[in-house]
């Protein structure tokens, strides 16, 4: 098309829709007029991004393993079962040790948890939806995830499914400005409501403004209703800063995630909540401080001087 004063017009009228449809779809939120079109789209695309992501990935059949984990009564048997078929295959080469490293952390979080997970593969990132901080992963309805279901790994938290396609599912990350998570104090349980601020850390307000916070306490999920879209006890992240109270009502944060979000690869989505809060029991035990090294003090004491007796006769 050559440049012309019509497609200079047509261009700048694209934009303007666009950016229409753009506004349209975040005023709308979950309820959004355009959720039908996402997901025609996530129908159509996303067994191409599957397809594409096995065709380059040798590991991600190896999670099938572990999609069927829901079961509460066989899991922990299946599980192990599982687990060491899944190192003697990933046993390959130094990418898939790392892998192998990822799942086993994710299986025990699971299993700390009793939380009912099917793994899953990250096979595309980018916007979607109108957030800035989505990922796609390789299951869908086709394999029981549904809207709203927790979304975690080995180290924790990463976000909550937003739209479901039959064979991948697309994942708001926690780091994304409009996530929104309920959280609680270890120990103290506190709560507080936890925000993304992209790559930087989370932002936590404390419904108490008095509350006794240092750097270093950790949160983890209060939980929501019916467990959707956030099972309790899933660890969040760890304090890195307290910001004046001020005397205000709540009280400020500066969290820092324990989920890298720029690395995601392997993930597990909640199809089975536990049957009760696990509480503080999924986050990992705190480091202990390196203990002194023992000081021992020699005091030497004069060589006794020689009596009159002792010393030599002429």
């Amino acid at each position: 098309m050559r440049d012309t004063r019509e497609s200079r017009l047509l261009l700048v009228l694209l934009i303007a829709i666009a950016f229409a449809l753009i506004t349209v779809d975040i005023r709308g939120g979950e309820q959004s007029p355009l959720d039908g079109a996402r997901h025609a789209a996530a129908s159509a695309f996303g067994p191409v991004e599957k397809g594409v992501a096995a065709a380059v990935d040798p590991v991600g059949n190896a999670l099938a393993a572990v999609r069927d984990s829901g079961d509460r009564s066989r899991r922990i048997t299946a599980l192990e079962r599982e687990n060491t078929a899944l190192k003697q295959r990933l046993a390959g080469d130094d990418r898939n040790k790392g892998r192998l490293r990822d799942l086993d952390r994710l299986l025990k979080t699971a299993g700390a948890g009793q939380y009912g997970i099917k793994g899953a593969q990250v096979i595309a990132i980018g916007a979607a939806q109108g957030f800035s901080w989505t990922v796609t992963i390789d299951i869908g309805s086709n394999d029981g995830v549904r809207r709203d279901m927790t979304v975690i790994n080995g180290d924790g938290l990463v976000g909550r499914v937003t739209t479901v396609a039959p064979t991948t599912s697309t994942v708001l990350l926690a780091s994304d400005p409009k996530f929104t998570v309920g959280t609680r104090m270890e120990k103290s349980g506190e709560l507080g409501f936890a925000n993304g601020q992209g790559d930087s850390t989370l932002r936590v307000e404390l419904l108490n403004g008095k509350a006794s916070v240092h750097r270093g306490d950790r949160l983890v999920t209060f939980g929501s209703s019916r467990d959707r879209p956030f099972v309790p006890g899933v660890p969040v992240g760890e304090v890195v800063r307290v910001e004046p109270s001020g005397g205000g009502l709540t009280r400020t944060l500066q969290v820092r995630p324990f989920v890298g979000f720029s690395k995601l690869d392997l993930v597990g989505v909640v199809v089975q909540p536990p049957r009760q809060d696990p509480r503080d029991s999924v986050l990992p035990p705190k480091p202990e401080a390196p203990k002194p090294a023992p000081t021992v003090t020699v005091t030497a004491s004069p060589a006794p001087s020689a009596s009159p007796s002792d010393r030599p006769q002429d």
